[in-house]
């Protein structure tokens, strides 16, 4: 046998391979030697009657005085070699009186050889098995209460002491600290002193007395004597090895130790083959080396956990009746190695298996399914055949039966055989026949199930056990409770009844309970012995029946002696989830736990096996969406990639089952919400959430715009209609309780949103399901609830959990009453009792071991209370029990629990139970749910203010989602500040807003993003109500009678002139259709903090280039008014909605053909058109004069093709002719609302009226030569004569009818100046209006101008010498009409002072006007508006001499006719300007267009797309004025005073009138005379404290509250001073220059926000680490209900306190997340630095993470490298030498620089994040993140993505992401569809590189932290 043991060793190389051949020599070797060794000894074992020998060493026995006691049937009839060894040593210590410590691995052996001694020298036995929760009374004495009054009972160590026993104490290391020195004295000098007052003294002590004094005198002494028979055995394990509590010294001196370790290879061998007689030996040795292969010192230092040798014989037992089976799937039963192993640990099991030959897998059999179940009739109670397929044979075997009738194959309903499963029963089956199982799997894959099925065929009844985190030792076995009269007694558990009754005990969640808890088992698993609190011991049947063989006794005197069988089929399956590969804390599947059981894998169902029992279960769902939902499912669970496990295990099977019942139901709905509810996607992390839409997507699982219009669109209301609830589209009818008073009612205003949720609910409700609800606090959970079981008309009990919440707590309370324990029902139990709707509210607040005793309930319907009562779900179980609460039907549960995760950091409820409910996110209301129902709370608050509300607190709640801000703003706080304002309607907005927003006031940060967001829905929080800024005015000069304009009578025949007109019908070429993109426009209103004229302001997405060249908005009402900005480099369209939040952008770039050969700048006006064609605009191009018409409805493009022939060629233009000598064609777009427009070319004599709904041109000819065309009204134009600038007035009639020889007149006008005396005005003169007005001024705004009441017909004109000019009469009125003017002092400049270029213009400078004039008319306020550069502006008058003006595009000056004054309004430059200034300057002289906007309005568009609303109107400003003052809260300065009204009509304290001055002189302050202002008591206006407010007629004065509140300035100074002093401390001390300090907080302060919130979040990790347990035992703090009666006994350690728990003893240290930032320093960041800024961000986010990362070393290692064409390991940060201080900082990012500045080209992107992925791996930590900051610029060096896609998954264990901070073009988008689903971002601003952090943190730290 060794040689070919060894030969096998021979031949194979490697590593792995020698360290087996060592191992294997050692293991052979060692067995021969212990063979040799022991042979001479075997005989020397024997019995006499009085004398034990063993060897050499003999024994002298007693007679036992309870012969009970004794262990019974350890003995076998051989015993191996080594344990005759292990027995003559410990023969050897009992002869000394030594007391002995058996150590060795983990298993049965010390424990049975410890018994075998025992029973061997006929001692009895008093065994302990030490938990956590041992506690000294649980070793000495233990108070009970008798008849009402208390005594001690001893305890098994003070039993054993003074009766001679022996004391076995097992697992050592379990014990906690301070507990086990109690028995130090006991040890060492075999003293103890008693609670009681007994003292017990060593027999020797205690005989010497004797001889001095009587026996009687000791008793009154109470001196007890130490029999000189006790002994100690203790049992542990080698705590450095295993997990524990290490050994306290002074204990361990007082032990003499012995190694028992496994059995010798030789001995084993022995054993095995004397139980497989059916195998070959040759397998049987194989499967032996195999297995003490993974024993060896070797495979532990691989981290293999050892394998449970002891159970090799269950397993040979099993192949014994199955010689055909593959040994390979046996050990996989004892060892599932594939569960707790990462990928290198099975590698090394595989190589052993294959070394040994025991991949047998394929050419050997499994077992297939269980074909037949018979009970064994006869002398064998409690047995059943059952026969198994395995290949093409059947087997019979023997197993355990249950207690009930066996059940042969009925088919349950609820469970669907698949292969898979058959299979899974017949292996447990096998199982059944040796040993306990553990079954694991995930959540939801059926194990329950399994068991019940299982359970079934074997006609056993189950008792479920949920186990939960902190179960005690005594939840498992006893509780105390007392008896009716008070006294103390013990109740046996559910798990000891169950051992009794011959019940299979499933033991649910093992992975959750604590080891040390679970040792208590152990004896009940191995030997099926038992010893409970209260002394009862429970036998194995055969053990039982020996003892009362020998004993000749009857069960009733072994019971009176507390001895009882446990039934021969008791058997215990225990299930548990698998634990976390790699996880330092959750790898419960240890050593110890392997010898315990036999363990099968619960795979989750292969997707035919999902079909088919889905098909079963539910026969009437769409399979196609079945389909569709099972590929998604299986996608999800077979990628290796953390994300999506996570995912696939919210799918579980009983999710996919939920989830089909429902669409049975509701055949329409969406299978996109389904799973999206299932995974509750609204509340995942960003990453889990794109890759699930991701993996949904490639399964076409979708949700369209339409589905969500469905959804919009149906009809969400209630009604009640004669007892049935309809809820939206589900009915239900209406309850009808006992107990009326319960069932809530609350004030619930409906809105579609929360509808919504509660139809939902309805259908899940009828399903029968229980509802879990998950949202951010404050959205209406409660109310939801409330409401729909208010509809429902079901009672409710309500249970809210938090952080104390225990299991106890949850079910009952106790309390006591006349010394007796009495329980209280929970909420809970009264719910199941009488069927009401259980509301469990913060659940996610609770401990989740404790919420996990819930699934039991809702799962199986089984619960067992701590006052020893059940609930279950069915009456048939009733049968004849006390004790029972029978579920009743109506009963549900409605849990509410907060999103998990950040910043809520409850327990993760979802995540633990998420799966037996069914889940509704709750969410903020939509815009419209929230704002209809915020008008119910707030019926007289305004409306637009509610908007506000809704707008900011809808962006604010996006931030918290992208965690720019950590607290949810939810609709709870909305609904507060609307109520306030509701009641006390005189308080601002801004004030009360700030009852929510005082939270945040010291955090800096925060502070700036909530007020810039509220400042931008204009909530002016922090305004004061002085904050106006409004413009100076300053007056306009009188106006003067200018003269007359006469018409020349149509009488003079030569002056009337007639214009033929033809008209033709428009040649339409198209359509063409367009691509219009959407941009989302950031719309901020201006007065936030300060009142001015400007109302609202965002920007267009213009490039750097391009250029705005007309604006002009729709003439409708008010909310409709649509803006449309032509571009001209590139031509294009943007439009939007003033008010809407979206705009639109058409690219017109190919459409306008190009003139060839000159400089083409083209200029395109638009004219939007109005019903029936609404939506529609025309284009018009000025110098190619191309007429484009733009549906922007439909997005089609028609060209229109005025005059056929009028399209000439483009003459060729030589390029030395002057461009001036073109000529352009204008639009006349006035009445383009009324669909026509006028055309004509500068120069020319046509006019071509466009009729865009009839199709048809009318080119009206003239006889003069044109400059420009006024639209004075529909049928009277104002023509100006080119050259002369006479004007001319058209008449038509109105609407021209289809003749062709319709005829306009030309009447001339000339213009007579008032005074003639003073010389002619010469033609000259006369100058052309830039604005003439299409109606006319209202007559009181005509006679506020003019200063004299008149009516009648008017026109408003403007031109550069005149501010304004009003002709009176014209154009309706024939007769002479009245010119008056307001003159200005000095014309406009045609010159464009152009800050921007000064050079740039030399002699040759153009002098033709500008071709926007930017003056505009508004009647209604009588203003004439216009945009002036600002040369023209007098800045000195607007300004104060020390101010310097702000840099402005332009200045809006406003002429204010009615008030007679001027204003200028400075327009903010804009962020960009194009460098083409010239051809700027022909555009516009100012840097900005302007267009009116409605009757008031005003809009200006800068040059780099600023968008700015005005109002200027004087009385709509006021109206303004008044409802911001409204927000802001009126502080007029009145203190506030607090009367009493008091009956008797005394005042309470009185401010004094004053003494009253008789000469009335103003007083300002003093506190003597009446009348003052701004004084303190006395009367007056203004100040503070006087009684009331007293004019004497002075100007007041006002002390501003501000004033009131300021700090005085030389505070501030010396403030700023102090700062600034440190700073310079700071710099010196790291000797760093101010310089290098500015250039590091121009990188540092980019991301100062940044770092903040990063840092948050690692706070909060940390908090969570640090989360403090209840300490139990305690002798201070709460009363542990638990200990209630522990305390009426009179113990003293009955409380439990909050404190730090020490780590699980042996569980590893915390190691700190390893982190390594890899970011690219190559060439090509320098080099396209300047285009998107790649190397700043990188350095930023560099900075970021540096300045993050400091002071949280221990939690996280980071290190950062660098790579470029240099290299791919360039290191920067090295995770020891961290930067300490922005020098050192500041030096790392030089480095970066330099090294991008000066490396060599290449790219080595993959080798570096390769690299960084194995070298992070090699070190010990607790997570691995890889992060790769890179541009995205592979293609260019022919790098694959798809291998970068492969690079980030190389190692399951490493977290690689990677973040594009730089792309050409979409290069970045590109790679990103080709990498796995949220592994990679696209960064093209440092702000959002630590969101992108943020998310990589949370999505995985949250989940295993």
């Amino acid at each position: 046998m060794p040689s070919r043991v060894l030969c096998l060793g021979g031949g194979a190389g490697g590593p792995a391979a020698r360290r087996v051949r060592l191992l294997l020599r050692q293991v052979v070797g060692g067995g021969a030697a212990a063979a040799r060794y022991g042979r001479s000894e075997v005989r020397a074992l024997h019995s006499s009657g009085d004398t034990v020998t063993i060897g050499d060493v003999s024994f002298k026995l007693k007679t036992p005085k309870n012969p009970e006691l004794v262990p019974q049937n350890y003995m076998t009839e051989s015993l191996a070699q080594s344990v005759v060894h292990h027995l003559r040593w410990i023969m050897q210590k009992d002869l000394l009186g030594q007391d002995v410590f058996l150590i060795g691995p983990p298993g049965p052996l010390r424990r049975s050889i410890a018994m075998q001694y025992l029973e061997l020298t006929k001692r009895e036995v008093e065994y302990i098995a030490l938990s956590r929760d041992t506690t000294e009374t649980d070793l000495k004495q233990r108070r009970e209460i008798r008849d009402g009054s208390a005594f001690y009972l001893d305890q098994c160590a003070v039993r054993a002491a003074t009766e001679g026993r022996i004391l076995v104490l097992e697992g050592l290391e379990k014990a906690e600290r301070n507990v086990l020195p109690v028995l130090n004295n006991l040890l060492e000098n075999r003293e103890m002193q008693l609670e009681d007052g007994r003292f017990l003294m060593s027999a020797d002590r205690y005989d010497k007395l004797l001889q001095e004094h009587t026996k009687s005198e000791l008793d009154a002494w109470k001196i007890v004597r130490v029999s000189e028979d006790f002994r100690v055995i203790a049992l542990g394990l080698p705590v450095p090895k295993y997990s524990g509590n290490p050994l306290d010294p002074p204990l361990r001196s007082r032990f003499q130790a012995r190694d028992v370790y496994h059995l010798p290879f030789k001995d084993h061998l022995q054993l095995l083959y004397s139980i497989g007689s059916n195998i070959s030996t040759e397998r049987i040795s194989q499967l032996l080396s195999f297995a003490t292969t993974l024993c060896s010192q070797e495979s532990s230092t691989l981290g293999l956990p050892d394998f449970p040798l002891d159970s090799l014989s269950a397993a040979v037992k099993i192949l014994d009746s199955f010689p055909m089976m593959s040994v390979q799937h046996v050990i996989d039963r004892l060892y599932p190695y594939n569960l707790f192993l990462g990928k290198e640990g099975r590698t090394a099991v595989k190589d052993m298996l294959k070394r040994f030959e025991l991949q047998d897998s394929e050419n050997h059999l499994f077992p297939r399914k269980i074909t037949r179940v018979q009970s064994v009739h006869g002398n064998k109670p409690f047995k059943a055949d059952v026969t198994v397929q395995i290949g093409e044979k059947e087997v019979t075997f023997q197993v355990p039966a249950g207690t009930g009738m066996l059940k042969n194959h009925s088919r349950s309903d609820t469970f669907i055989r698949t292969s898979s499963h058959n299979q899974l029963l017949a292996e447990m089956m096998q199982s059944h026949m040796v040993k306990d199982m553990c079954l694991i799997g995930g959540k939801g894959c059926g194990k329950t199930v399994i068991v019940k099925e299982f359970a079934d065929i074997l006609g056993y009844s189950i008792e479920p056990i949920m186990l939960y985190q902190d179960m005690t030792a005594r939840d498992l076995l006893q509780q105390r409770y007392t008896l009716p009269n008070g006294d103390t007694a013990w109740r046996p558990s559910p798990l000891v009844t169950a051992a009794l009754e011959g019940k299979l005990v499933l033991l649910d969640g093992i992975h959750r309970i604590n080891p040390g808890t679970l040792a208590v088992l152990q004896r009940l698993i191995h030997d099926r012995e038992l010893t409970l609190f209260d002394g009862t011991r429970l036998l194995r049947e055969d053990r039982y029946q020996n003892l009362k063989e020998e004993l000749q006794l009857s069960d009733e005197k072994l019971q009176e002696r507390s001895i009882f069988p446990i039934h021969p089929s008791f058997r215990i399956v225990v299930m548990a989830e698998p634990p976390v590969i790699g996880s330092s804390t959750q790898q419960w599947l240890g050593p110890e736990f392997l010898t315990l059981f036999l363990f099968h894998n619960v795979r989750s169902l292969s997707k035919s096996e999902e079909m088919e029992v889905i098909k079963q279960m539910i026969p009437n769902v769409p399979s196609v969406a079945v389909e569709k939902l099972l590929t998604v499912t299986h996608k999800l669970r077979e990628t290796n990639d953390a994300t999506a496990q996570s995912l696939a295990s919210f799918l579980s099977t009983r999710q996919l089952l939920r989830i089909c019942r429902r669409l049975s139901q509701h055949p329409d709905e969406s299978l996109y919400d389904a799973v999206n509810k299932a995974c509750l996607s609204r509340f995942l992390p960003n990453l889990a959430r794109s890759a699930l839409h991701k993996n949904l997507q490639d399964s076409s699982i979708e949700t369209g715009p339409e589905d969500i219009e469905k959804l919009e669109g149906k009809d969400y209301t209630c009604e009640i209609k004669n007892g049935i609830l309809k809820i939206g589209s589900v009915t239900m009818p209406i309850y009808n309780p006992a107990e009326k008073m319960k069932v809530p009612d609350v004030l619930f205003y409906e809105n579609a949103q929360h509808m919504m949720v509660m139809e939902d609910m309805l259908k899940d409700f009828l399903l029968g399901e229980h509802l879990l609800l998950v949202g951010n606090q404050g959205v209406g959970k409660n109310k939801v609830v409330d409401r729909f079981l208010h509809l429902l008309n079901r009672p409710r009990e309500y249970l809210q959990l938090h952080r104390d919440t225990t299991v106890q707590s949850l079910t009952l309370q106790p309390s006591v009453k006349d010394g007796l324990i009495i329980y209280e029902d929970s909420p809970l139990v009264k719910a199941v009792k009488f069927g009401h709707i259980l509301v469990i509210d913060e659940a996610d607040k609770a401990p989740t071991n404790v919420t996990c005793i819930l699934k039991t309930l809702v799962e199986s319907g089984e619960m067992v209370l701590s006052d020893g009562r059940r609930i279950v779900a069915n009456d048939a179980h009733v049968e004849g029990r006390e004790n029972v609460i029978v579920i009743h039907p109506d009963f549900r549960m409605i849990v509410l629990a907060n999103r998990p995760g950040f910043p809520f950091l409850g327990n993760d409820f979802f995540g633990t139970l998420g799966d037996i409910f069914s889940c509704h996110a709750v969410d903020n209301p939509k815009p419209q749910s929230e704002l209809a129902m915020l008008k119910q709370y707030g019926p007289d608050v305004p409306e637009a203010i509610l908007q506000k509300l809704v707008a900011a607190f809808g962006e604010l709640r996006t931030l918290a989602d992208q965690g720019i801000i950590n607290y949810p703003y939810s609709t709870r706080e909305v609904v507060n500040i609307v109520k306030h304002l509701q009641k006390f309607p005189s308080e601002g907005l801004a004030n009360v807003v700030r009852n929510v927003f005082d939270f945040d006031s010291y955090n800096k940060e925060m502070c700036d993003i909530l007020y810039n967001t509220l400042h931008k829905y204009g909530i002016p929080i922090g305004a004061k109500p002085t904050n106006v800024q409004l413009a100076k005015e300053l007056p306009l000069p009188d106006h003067k009678f200018m003269g007359y304009w006469k018409v020349d009578q149509p009488g003079n025949a030569q002056k009337k002139m007639l214009c033929p007109s033809e008209t033709q019908k428009i040649d339409v070429k198209g359509p063409v259709y367009l691509n219009i993109q959407g941009f989302p426009v950031e719309r901020h209103e201006a007065r936030s903090i300060s009142f001015t004229e400007e109302l609202a302001f965002w920007t267009l997405p213009l490039d750097e280039i391009n250029l705005v060249c007309d604006v002009t908005v729709t003439k409708e009402e008010e909310p409709e008014n649509v803006l449309y900005v032509t571009t001209c480099n590139p031509v294009s369209l943007y439009f939007m909605n003033i008010s809407s939040k979206t705009g639109y952008f058409v690219d017109l770039y190919d459409l306008f053909p190009r003139t060839v050969g000159s400089v083409w700048q083209p200029f395109v006006t638009a004219a939007p058109l109005g019903n029936p064609l609404k939506g529609q605009v025309v284009l018009h191009e000025e110098e190619s004069n191309v007429v484009l018409l733009l549906d922007t409805n439909n997005s089609s493009l028609r060209r229109l093709v005025l005059s056929p022939d009028a399209q000439e060629s483009p003459k060729r233009i030589s390029w030395w002719r002057n461009k001036e000598e073109t000529s352009n064609y204008k639009m006349c777009r006035e009445f383009s609302h009324k669909n026509w427009l006028v055309f004509y070319k500068e120069t020319g004599n046509h006019l071509i009226v466009l009729d865009v709904l009839e199709g048809q041109t009318h080119t009206i000819s003239l006889p003069i030569s044109l400059k420009a065309v006024f639209l004075v009204a529909e049928d009277r134009w104002l023509l100006v004569e080119n050259e002369t600038n006479k004007k001319f007035l058209l008449t038509k009639r109105a609407h021209m009818e289809a003749q062709d020889n319709e005829v306009c007149q030309l009447h001339a006008l000339s213009e007579e100046p008032a005074d003639t005396g003073f010389g002619l005005t010469t033609v000259s003169e006369l100058c052309v209006p830039q604005a003439v007005s299409t109606d006319q001024l209202s007559s009181e705004n005509l006679s506020a101008a003019v200063g004299q009441k008149i009516s009648s017909p008017n026109r408003i004109f403007s031109d550069e010498h005149n501010y304004a000019t009003i002709v009176i009469g014209f154009p309706d009125l024939l007769s002479p009409s009245e010119v008056y003017s307001w003159k200005r002092n000095s014309s406009l400049s045609h010159k464009r002072a152009s800050p921007s270029d000064p050079l740039y213009y030399g002699a040759q400078r153009k002098t033709g006007p500008a071709k926007q004039t930017n003056c505009v008319t508004l009647l209604a306020s009588n203003q004439i508006v216009r945009i002036l550069a600002p040369g023209d502006v007098p800045l000195k008058d607007i300004y104060p001499k020390d101010v310097t003006p702000p840099p402005a595009a332009g200045y809006l000056e406003v002429t204010d006719l009615n008030s007679k004054k001027i204003k200028y309004i400075a327009i903010p430059s804009s962020q960009s300007l194009s460098p083409y200034t010239s051809w700027l300057s022909k555009i516009s002289d100012a840097d900005a267009l302007l267009a009116p906007l409605g009757k008031v309005g005003l809009v200006t568009v800068d040059m780099g797309g600023g968008v700015r609303l005005w109002e200027t109107g004087l009385e709509s400003l006021q109206q303004s004025l008044q409802e911001w003052r409204n927000m802001i809260g009126q502080e007029d300065g009145r203190p506030v005073q607090i009367t009493i009204e008091r009956e008797s009509g005394l005042d309470v304290s009185s401010p004094k009138h004053g003494k009253v001055d008789p000469f009335n002189m103003p007083h300002v302050g003093g506190n003597m005379w009446a009348g003052g202002t701004g004084g303190r008591d006395t009367a007056g206006l203004g100040g503070k404290g006087g009684p009331y407010r007293l004019d004497a007629g002075h100007r007041v004065y006002q002390v501003s509250q501000a004033e009131k509140d300021a700090v005085p300035e030389e505070v501030k100074r010396a403030a700023r001073e102090m700062g600034e002093k440190a700073f310079k401390q700071r710099l010196k001390e790291i000797q760093m220059s101010e310089y290098d300090a500015s250039t590091y907080e121009r990188f540092s302060g980019a991301v100062r926000r940044q770092v903040q919130s990063l840092r948050i979040i690692l706070d909060n990790l940390q908090a969570k680490g640090k989360e403090r347990q209840w300490l139990r035992h305690q002798a201070v703090g709460e009363l542990d209900d638990a200990k209630i009666i522990d305390g009426l006994t009179g113990e003293k350690a009955i409380y439990k306190r909050r404190g730090e728990l020490e780590p699980q003893p042996g569980s590893p240290q915390e190691k700190p997340k390893r982190l390594r930032l890899v970011v690219d320093v190559s060439g090509s960041m320098y080099r396209f630095n300047g285009v998107d800024g790649r190397l700043e961000r990188s350095m930023e986010a560099v900075c970021m993470v540096m300045e993050a990362f400091e002071n949280y070393e221990h939690k996280f290692k980071y290190d950062i490298v660098g790579h470029s064409g240099d290299g791919f390991n360039i290191a920067l940060v090295g995770s020891d030498k961290v930067p300490k201080n922005n020098k050192q900082r500041l030096e790392i990012l030089k480095t970066m620089h330099a090294h991008a500045q000066f490396c060599m080209s290449g790219d080595h992107t993959l080798e570096g994040t390769e690299h960084a992925i194995r070298e992070i791996a090699k070190e010990e930590a607790d997570e691995y993140f890889v992060i790769v900051l890179s541009d995205a610029n592979l293609e260019r060096y022919g790098i694959q993505p798809s291998r970068f896609a492969q690079v980030l998954t190389t190692n399951t264990q490493v977290n690689a992401f990677a973040i594009f901070i730089g792309s050409l073009g979409d290069q970045a988008d590109r790679l990103q569809r080709t990498l796995p689903a949220g592994r990679s971002f696209i960064a093209m601003d440092t702000k959002e590189i630590p969101q992108i952090l943020q998310q990589i943190f949370t999505s995985t730290i949250l989940s295993s932290a």
